[in-house]
């Protein structure tokens, strides 16, 4: 019997930020009184960090010497490079391996250097170095690997490459094991110790810090590193890394590179994905170009990925960035399947869950963890969605900020073959014999730390507006001082607002399904045209008059821009 399920997410509790004070208030009297509202809410108080904030600057040392395990790995780079040694770059399936992969290359490259890379694949070897791959470099003559986006948890793997005459250097960003591999460098701002004070950087972010430390002590002519700020924009927005700090200043200067001068599979990739690059922003790389080139390694071989970044042909880029495209839209079907069969899986046992947890020989590997991050994201709990094979099932994690989801692994240890991760988000390998047994733990740890909570989703808004008070002389005002937070997301997200007792004047069911809301909004005497994605389901019951939690932005159709709120939420008006 299938179970029938709520695709409806849970209503979400609406946390107003209090009103700035009055302190921080004459702190930033130099801003328009809605940015300094909005600065206020994103820690900003005094005027150095609003004007490092919002010029994209950091007010700290960026030094890459300040990364334990630079200095080595700069100088066994070096030794590589001038005694011709055979250099391999290790990296990892995802946007964000794909973009550090294809800046290593490029660097060693411009260095007269040409290297191994080696991309594992996701269904054959998994995520990180294995020992298979260890022992058929060795057996290709390498003499040193560089891990970009992987490797910090690899501790018998990296044993096994010295063991077998390799050096190799770890770049990651995850989140260290007890035990560091014994590589020649480690390089991870997240290892006990580190002095450096941007800690969030993504796997990108410290390949790029790596060809900074390399051409600051042995400059080339003509090589600079930030020709590859822009795979630092994409790796860092795709990783959802915080655009807080360092991050935010790349990415800054990532996009105003995509912008003036985009590579020729960038560029072939944006028309193929409806983006105007002269207008490219981070919401163009999270749900334009990242889920593209995430594609690739998610159902065939990320190298399509690595090979569309790197190539300089017109049309070979054109037909990489068509396969991507197809690619990302049977990911979509198939996220979408998954989701609702492990759904029904889940319900049908416990409509309770605190954890959920779903493993079929039918869900594919490389599609598991957005299936698991949209139950995440309609149920507000854990979710653990996996792939069951004959020996082993693989299952990627998305958790919600009051479970740490890689300490509960990390609680799991003895059970699993290997896994890691963020506190957000994670993946592991557990034989199938002790599958029933780490659910049962995983469970009773949910269990332990948020069965007396109340589990709702949180959406934060910026500020209240009452809409039928609002000058449409005021909306550019508030547009530019929007703008001011660009790059805006994860760690810096887009200003959300709220407006109450609105009246709807029209409402249809647009999109694929009539999954999407559009909207004609009256308060007092002025119209509002409106969009509520994924919110099609409001149709059935619409209220007269709402509450809405909606962003601003310009609405481009056919050559003409218009004002659009773009709903997050509604509530009936109270």
């Amino acid at each position: 019997m299938t179970t029938e399920i709520d695709l409806r997410p849970l209503p979400k509790r609406w946390d107003v930020h209090h009103k700035i004070t009055q302190d921080v208030d004459k702190n930033l009297r130099d801003f328009p009184p809605l940015l300094r509202q909005l600065l206020y809410n994103r820690g900003i108080v005094d005027d150095i960090s609003a004007r490092h904030f919002i010029d994209g600057t950091v007010g700290f040392p960026t030094d890459p010497f300040l990364l334990m395990g630079m200095d080595a790995a700069v100088e066994r780079t070096h030794q590589a490079v001038v005694n011709l040694e055979n250099i391999v770059v290790y990296g990892d399936y995802d946007a964000d391996g794909v973009t550090s992969t294809a800046l290593m290359v490029e660097f060693f490259n411009a260095l007269g250097v040409t290297p191994r890379v080696y991309i594992p694949n996701r269904y054959d070897e998994g995520y990180g170095l294995n020992e298979e791959a260890i022992h058929q470099l060795a057996e290709e003559g390498a003499n040193l690997i560089i891990t970009v986006d992987c490797g910090v948890r690899s501790v018998e793997e990296v044993a096994l490459a010295n063991h077998l005459g390799m050096s190799v250097i770890v770049t990651d960003h995850h989140t260290t094991g007890e035990v560091l591999p014994p590589a020649l460098a480690v390089i991870d701002p997240k290892q006990p110790g580190d002095p450096y004070p941007e800690k969030m950087l993504a796997g990108v972010g410290l390949a790029y810090k790596l060809a900074c430390a390399y051409l600051a002590r042995y400059p080339q002519e003509g090589v600079d590193a930030d020709s590859w700020l822009d795979l630092v924009a994409i790796g860092t927005v795709a990783d959802l890394a915080p655009l807080r700090g360092e991050n935010r200043m790349l990415v800054k200067l990532g996009l105003d590179k995509l912008r003036l001068a985009p590579r020729q599979g960038i560029f072939s990739l944006a028309q193929v994905s409806g983006i105007d690059l002269t207008k490219c922003d981070a919401s163009n790389i999270g749900f334009g170009l990242g889920p593209r080139l995430n594609a690739a390694g998610r159902l065939e071989s990320a190298l399509t990925a690595f090979e569309l970044l790197t190539t300089q042909d017109l049309f070979e880029a054109g037909r990489l960035a068509q396969q991507l495209d197809s690619y990302n839209q049977e990911r979509q079907d198939m996220t979408s399947a998954i989701r609702t069969k492990a759904a029904e899986q889940v319900l049908g046992e416990d409509p309770d869950a605190v954890l959920f947890f779903a493993a079929d020989p039918d869900f594919s590997e490389g599609v598991v963890g957005l299936a698991a991050s949209r139950l995440t994201e309609l149920y507000y709990r854990p979710a653990i969605i996996a792939h069951q094979g004959e020996e082993t099932t693989v299952a990627s994690c998305r958790s919600i900020p009051e479970f740490h989801i890689t300490d509960a692994l990390d609680r799991c240890a003895d059970l699993l073959v290997r896994h890691g991760g963020h506190a957000a988000a994670a993946g592991f390998t557990v034989r199938n014999e002790n599958r029933d047994a780490l659910v049962t733990r995983m469970r009773a740890i949910a269990e332990e730390q948020l069965r007396e909570l109340e589990l709702l989703p949180v959406l934060k808004v910026d500020r209240e507006i009452k809409l039928e008070k609002l000058a449409p002389r005021y909306i550019p005002e508030i547009l530019d001082d929007i703008h001011q937070l660009e790059p805006t997301g994860r760690g810096n997200p887009e200003p959300v607002f709220v407006s109450r007792n609105v009246e709807v004047a029209h409402a249809r069911a647009v999109g694929k399904e009539g999954s999407h809301l559009k909207l004609n909004l009256r308060a007092g005497g002025r119209f509002y045209d409106a969009i509520a994605f994924r919110q099609g389901y409001w149709m059935a019951d619409l209220p007269e008059r709402i509450d809405l939690a909606y962003r601003f932005e310009i609405n481009i159709f056919n050559g003409r821009s218009s004002l659009q709120l773009n709903v997050k939420d509604i509530k009936a008006a109270e």
